[in-house]
């Protein structure tokens, strides 16, 4: 058997562990420089606030619903994730973290004991240490295991923790579950099975292997499999798959056209993108970027342009990755457009173990020592909090309210971030 852990509504959760007044009422949590949603507690949802909408418009349009809104914090929701997957790793035989909020359990051996009073009593001990609520699934297969924990979160007489043991219960569940939710079908093959018909996932699952191979390939055939009770996806290959190519990109709360303010937000998505590199131990050897205007605003000049440069030997340096962003940057910006977005890719990405330096300008010196300051970097970051410690690209020039005075501020806009609660010494107060 399978579990997979779910942390229900895990950035509003996260916020909520150190704010209890906030419990049921509207919470959400908004993206880099406070653009729009990407986070929202029940009560939130309940008020059919989209995922996706733009802040402005959520106060606009709920000005006196009561809703809290927190900027992203990054550094608060990695390390409640790691205190939930410590408690996890404490109770089951073996964990393999999918994704900063979830968790596959390999439950091997333990079929001999009551899994949905152990799951549930699990449940219960990971919200009781962490202050996370938490929902599982145990199924056959993983496929299985994620739609019973949506099941789990979905209906409280669950109890946290929804099994799908026999068969009865297998094909009742699938009867029951729309086909686009089903862990592995995108959007494309709902659409396409929905001309054939296939509505649920008991549809899907009643279909002929061959004919779902033959349309859908070895990836479908995978999830038609799964839903049949057969474990074929391994929950090993699931651990940390590294990324091929890696992008960070932001739409600007308004619009640029200042190319000192350009430089330092694409500096900061550049430094991301190294961070990433070193996060999976990988390295790149090129790097894109791309600029917009505002494609909503006719009346103003349109412009997209991107650009790329390689380096002659890969790296996953932030002082390189950005130096590199800098001077690609300098082609692609045009005076005078107003802006609304921008972003850098890496691509070229392989291990950082393999590396293939260029036979004529490899300086190996420079190279252990630019790796070297970013590893401080990382490891000065980790324990002070994010951005503690960037480069001076990274800041962009403001100026105090009496107009004269210029000071440097992180170019990404955090207004309504809650302290590091978990991390940060200097943010606990003594009342």
């Amino acid at each position: 058997m399978v579990g997979l852990v779910d942390c229900d509504n895990f950035f509003c959760s996260c916020e909520r562990v150190f704010r209890p007044d906030l419990a049921h009422k509207p919470v959400v949590v908004l993206s880099n420089n406070d653009g729009c949603v990407v986070a929202r507690s029940r009560e939130a949802k309940a008020l059919n606030i989209p995922e996706g909408m733009p802040f402005f418009q959520l106060q606009q349009q709920f000005p006196h619903a009561g809703i809290t809104a927190f900027s992203s914090n990054y550094a608060l929701y990695a390390d409640m994730s790691a205190r939930v997957m410590a408690v996890l790793r404490e109770h089951a035989p073996e964990v393999v973290q999918y994704s900063i909020d979830e968790a596959f359990l390999n439950l091997e051996g333990m079929d001999s004991i009551d899994l949905k009073r152990w799951g549930e009593a699990l449940c219960r001990r990971v919200t009781r240490c962490t202050g996370i609520p938490v929902s599982l699934g145990i199924a056959p297969s993983k496929t299985l295991a994620k739609m019973a924990s949506k099941y789990a979160k979905r209906y409280p007489g669950y109890n946290k923790c929804c099994l799908i043991g026999t068969d009865a219960q297998r094909e009742k569940a699938l009867s029951l579950f729309p086909v686009g939710d089903v862990w592995g079908i995108g959007r494309r093959i709902t659409r396409h099975l929905e001309r054939y018909g296939v509505l649920t996932a008991a549809d899907f699952a009643h279909l002929d292997r061959q004919w779902v191979r033959t349309r859908f390939h070895v990836t479908g055939e995978r999830t038609w499999a799964e839903l049949n009770g057969q474990s074929v996806i391994d929950v090993d290959a699931l651990d940390a798959v590294s990324k091929k190519t890696i992008v960070t990109s932001r739409s600007f709360p308004g619009m640029i056209t200042d190319f000192g303010d350009m430089r330092a937000h694409v500096a900061n998505y550049a430094a991301r993108c190294a961070l990433k590199l070193r996060r999976q131990h990988s390295v790149c050897s090129t790097v894109s970027v791309f600029v917009q205007s505002n494609h909503f605003r006719p009346d103003l000049e349109q412009y997209d342009n991107m650009a790329s440069g390689t380096f002659m030997t890969s790296t996953g340096s932030t002082p390189e990755i950005v130096g590199m962003a800098m001077r690609i940057l300098e082609v692609v910006f045009l005076r005078g457009i107003h802006y609304k977005r921008a972003g850098i890719m890496v691509s070229g990405i392989s291990s950082d173990s393999a590396i293939q330096p260029d036979l004529f300008a490899y300086d190996a010196g420079r190279s252990r020592k630019l790796r070297d300051v970013s590893l401080a970097l990382d490891r000065i970051n980790g324990r002070m909090g994010a951005d503690a410690v960037v480069l001076g690209a990274q800041q962009y020039r403001d100026r105090d309210p009496d107009g004269k005075t210029i000071k440097f501020v992180n170019a990404i806009r955090r207004a309504r971030k809650s302290p590091d609660y978990s991390t940060s010494l200097t943010a606990l107060q003594v009342s």
